[in-house]
């Protein structure tokens, strides 16, 4: 049996920071990119949310994340 040794040239790291595939121009969102067809507590809340996603770098949030957002804007259950 012979073992075959790679070089160090031969070996490809992709944990790298340089990215292999191209960037997408824009980011990809949960919900639609604008809110201009939105009522206007519907647009505040989109806003909050994808405000909320770019902090904590989500691309997409839970129900949890969703009412912590909606509570964070003031609403409360009676």
């Amino acid at each position: 049996m012979s073992q075959t040794v790679s070089s160090p040239a031969d070996f490809l790291d992709r944990r790298g920071t340089t990215p292999l595939a191209p960037v997408p121009a824009c980011e990809r969102r949960q919900f639609a990119n604008s809110h201009a067809e939105l009522s206007p507590e519907a647009a505040e809340l989109a806003r909050a949310i994808d405000q909320y996603k770019l902090q904590h770098r989500r691309r997409f949030i839970t129900f949890e994340e969703t009412l912590a957002v909606v509570r964070s804007l003031g609403y409360h259950r009676d």
